[in-house]
């Protein structure tokens, strides 16, 4: 459980890394930054957001908390070099967007006296680098907490305190498989299909006509080209499905465009005005 002495150690101060700094702070914890980057350990101490800031992982000794913000390949390898700093008894988490083959790797590198809860905090950008670092982005964000077998009831209340502390408002738990299926469909194949848009014709000189609906669509367009490949081939089965599922509806949206029925395009319509309208409702009960 965390208290007003828990100690914290957060690795890789992006926009994420960065966002979490800067929301503990706030609570005034004892907070290690790690990063290979002496400009952004500088920016951090300047801005209060951390206690200590080093490019040597050693320096997570003492750290009770360890959370990596790290892209997947470089959390396994990060943990494989330095696992070895992590305090007997410390808790370890993540950010990763992908956690089935993230957590088997995760807990066969690590000491037996160091227990890894997985967490996924919804809260992405386009941007990078901890000067786009803003907290105030959890407030209405989802935090999902992915326990496996080996986790405790005492980890997982801690992934919980340690979420409510950030700010997040909506926690939920779901095992590996669920959160891998959930994320293919919410987020990996709205990302390909805001780059497919983008990529489908050269509409740059469209700039000057555009609407809030192309504006909306591809907003996501505008992606971390290092990190989402990755994320994408993890959990390739997962999307590969849910593309040719989507792939399915165009192709039926098409036919039916083709056919000028009207009526099964009417009554599409509604379902999808009525399921968008679910988001809006949990939007404003926040």
């Amino acid at each position: 459980m965390i208290d007003a002495k828990t100690k914290f150690a957060v690795v890789g101060l992006g926009v994420l890394g960065g966002s979490y700094v800067q929301a503990l702070s706030k609570h005034g914890y004892a907070i290690t930054g790690i990063d290979i980057d002496e400009e952004t350990l500088v920016y951090a101490k300047e801005m209060g957001w951390i206690t200590e800031g080093s490019t040597d992982p050693s320096v997570m000794r003492d750290a009770d908390i360890v959370i990596c913000c790290l892209y997947p390949h470089v959390f396994t390898e990060w943990i494989r070099e330095n696992g070895k700093y992590l305090k007997p008894g410390c808790l370890l988490s993540d950010v990763t967007g992908v956690k089935q083959k993230i957590i088997g790797q995760i807990n066969a590198l690590l000491p037996d006296d160091v227990e890894f809860i997985a967490c996924h905090p919804m809260a992405g950008r386009e941007s990078r680098g901890i000067h786009y670092a803003d907290s105030s982005r959890f407030e209405n964000a989802n935090f999902i907490i992915v326990p496996d077998e080996n986790n405790t009831p005492s980890a997982v209340e801690t992934a919980r305190q340690l979420a409510e502390i950030l700010g997040f408002r909506k926690i939920t738990c779901l095992s590996a498989q669920e959160h891998d299926r959930m994320i293919g469909f919410l987020s990996q194949l709205t990302h390909v299909i805001a780059v497919s848009l983008m990529n489908a014709s050269d509409n740059t000189h469209l700039k000057e006509y555009t609407g809030d609906s192309f504006r909306d669509l591809t907003r996501i367009a505008s992606i971390n080209e290092d990190m989402w490949p990755e994320l994408f081939i993890l959990n390739k089965e997962n999307l590969i499905h849910e593309i040719q599922v989507f792939t399915d509806e165009m192709n039926a949206f098409a036919k039916l465009i083709e056919e000028e029925d009207v009526e099964t395009m009417k009554q599409k319509m509604i379902i999808s005005t009525q399921r968008r309208k679910q988001f809006d409702v949990k939007e404003e009960k926040k």
